[in-house]
């Protein structure tokens, strides 16, 4: 898409729109039907947008036949040319009656500040063109002249443009018929000619266009003969195209997949990774404004989150694929594993991410983070890499609610988004699924006051003990863990002077170099700090051998865009198998 030049961009919308109309140069205009398609299609880089008819009156849920009145329709312009500053092209049907309403809509958008409007030479009410359009009776030439006629008369802003729509080769009523109304309307004052085609070929619209030869600005809608190359167009002597449905109709693919999904699951948590964050409505919505404002004129307390995340290793057993990156840049589903848990903490509202990097740490990617190097990482454990995230000695980065995370997670939003929402001082993650010690890792596994009675809610568990890479031998390591620590901790509060108390103690240990995470959680225990437990069963991977990388795409494709598998069963079938 060709930028918007400066002198373009300062004039008034009308003035956009007949530039684009008169230009030397084919321009796009692509479909919206509210306010959030038009937000959509301005940062898209479209320079122009079409109001298009179908799309609306889809959007009200009626047929494109005049059921939906002129003014719910004005007043549906009326939110779009706020949510945009992009011109607007309104496809007003036949003008919604005579040269009288055609003289009221003009004066109405024109108050709207919509640019311009395009009526097409049927008679009223219209049926979409694509419904029997042979059988569709066209408007007496001089009858819809006089529309035009009075159109132009009551416009108040020069600028404002009428763009008359010739439907007589979808009527089936042969290239000189709608040559002839083409100049006559021309000859009417139209500021351009919508020639409209219904066949899968481009034919009859290039035949009109060496006819027309240039006579005025010609648009087109390519719906039916899609498939042209857009370069036939620009040789052709086209002004305009037009992308006329093509918003509402993926909208309407996308909440179909997910409503079945939805209905036939019974649960949210296959499609809420696929689909747009509430977060994302929020920005289309701007809310950033409105934060801006209530940050002005009210009185909030809430405190910006932070995360810590410990990367500095290069990942025992996967050798064969670190030689040239951490751990954490391994791909995972066409992205780093440690951008995947950026864009997690970033979905939630924590954008204050530090990353402690070791093993080739100038090979992460700093996009969006904070790096600090742990430069012994080799002879060091995590908690020497947390004191570097944390500043050392001083230890008074800790200046909000805080996550601590390993850095080779992946795992679904809801997971991190109701640790971050605990009132807990102190927060962790156990997965119950897991509770076979003695066949898996001596670290991690996780003994709580209580086990995970899934059939309940709102009963308070907390942490006991974690198992350590120093405590293998404990005599609690005999009972049956409730489950694995998952490597999410969540720090709020005041819990955040006193985490800073129990690290200064454990620094003054002479084997505080070796400590790990469960460590640090144990320490808090015995310092009778209370850890509240999160249950899960399931639903998150660590990548910790060259299996667990391999799974891991198996997962994180099941957190894909739920459109990237719109009409592919196969992928709809993968990503319904992924945990």
């Amino acid at each position: 898409m060709n930028a918007r030049e400066p002198a373009f961009v300062s004039a008034s919308r009308s003035a956009r729109l007949r530039q684009m109309l008169v230009s030397n140069e084919l321009e796009f205009m692509m479909e919206a039907h509210n306010g959030l398609s038009a937000r959509i299609v301005r940062e898209a880089g479209f320079k122009a947008i079409w109001g298009s008819g179908l799309a609306i009156s889809a959007q009200f849920g009626v047929r494109d036949n005049n059921e939906a009145s002129w003014t719910q329709v004005v007043d549906n312009l009326e939110f779009m040319a706020d949510a945009s500053d992009l011109p607007i092209l309104l496809d007003g049907d036949t003008g919604y009656g005579n040269f009288n309403n055609v003289r009221r809509l003009v004066r109405k958008l024109e108050q709207r500040g919509i640019a311009g409007v395009c009526i097409e030479d049927k008679q009223f009410p219209k049926t979409n063109s694509f419904i029997n359009g042979e059988a569709q009776p066209l408007a007496n030439i001089d009858e819809f002249c006089g529309k035009i006629k009075a159109g132009k008369d009551s416009q108040s802003d020069e600028n404002f443009s009428i763009v008359a729509r010739v439907e007589a080769l979808i009527a089936g009523w042969g290239m000189d018929e709608a040559l002839r109304r083409a100049e006559a309307y021309r000859r009417a004052g139209a500021d351009a000619i919508l020639i409209h085609s219904k066949l899968s070929r481009p034919d009859e619209i290039l035949e009109f266009a060496r006819e027309w030869a240039g006579r005025g600005p010609l648009v087109i809608v390519p719906t039916k003969y899609y498939s042209t190359p857009t370069e036939v167009f620009r040789e052709a002597g086209i002004s305009t195209v037009i992308w006329a449905n093509h918003l509402i109709r993926a909208a309407t693919s996308a909440m179909q997949a997910v409503a079945r999904e939805i209905h036939s699951s019974e649960t949210l948590v296959n499609v809420e990774d696929r689909v747009a964050t509430v977060n994302e409505i929020f920005r289309l919505q701007d809310a950033d404004e409105y934060s801006e404002a209530e940050d002005r004129y009210l009185s909030s307390g809430r405190s910006a989150g932070s995360a810590v995340v410990l990367a500095a290793s290069r990942g025992k057993g996967l050798e064969a694929v670190t030689e040239d990156r951490p751990k954490v840049m391994l791909p995972i589903a066409g992205k780093p594993l440690l951008r995947w848990l950026v864009d997690a903490f970033k979905k939630q509202g924590v954008n204050d991410i530090t990353v402690v990097g070791g093993y080739r740490a100038d090979a992460i990617d700093t996009a969006g983070i904070k790096l600090v190097v742990n430069e012994k990482h080799a002879q060091t454990g995590e908690l020497a890499s947390l004191a570097c995230a944390l500043d050392g000695a001083t230890l008074d980065k800790l200046a909000g609610d805080t996550l601590i995370s390993y850095g080779d997670l992946l795992f679904r939003s809801y997971i991190l988004r109701d640790l971050v929402e605990s009132e807990a001082a102190f927060s962790v993650v156990v997965d119950s699924s897991l509770t076979d010690a003695e066949n898996a890792s001596v670290r991690d596994f996780a003994w709580c006051s209580a086990g995970d009675d899934r059939g309940l809610f709102g009963n308070k568990v907390v942490l006991r003990h974690v198992s350590s890479g120093k405590d293998a031998s404990s005599s609690i390591a005999a009972q049956t863990p409730h489950g694995r620590w998952v490597g999410l901790l969540n720090v709020r509060g005041e819990g955040r002077e006193r985490l800073q108390a129990v690290m200064r103690q454990l620094q003054a240990r002479p084997d505080f170099a070796s400590l790990d995470m469960p460590a640090l959680l144990n320490a808090l225990v015995e310092a009778g700090e209370s850890i509240e437990v999160q249950y899960v069963h399931g639903h998150w991977r660590g990548v910790n051998d060259l299996e667990d990388f391999r799974r891991a795409g198996d997962f994180a494709h099941g957190q894909t865009p739920l459109a990237a598998s719109v009409g592919n069963p196969a992928a709809d079938a993968a990503n319904g198998a992924a945990q």
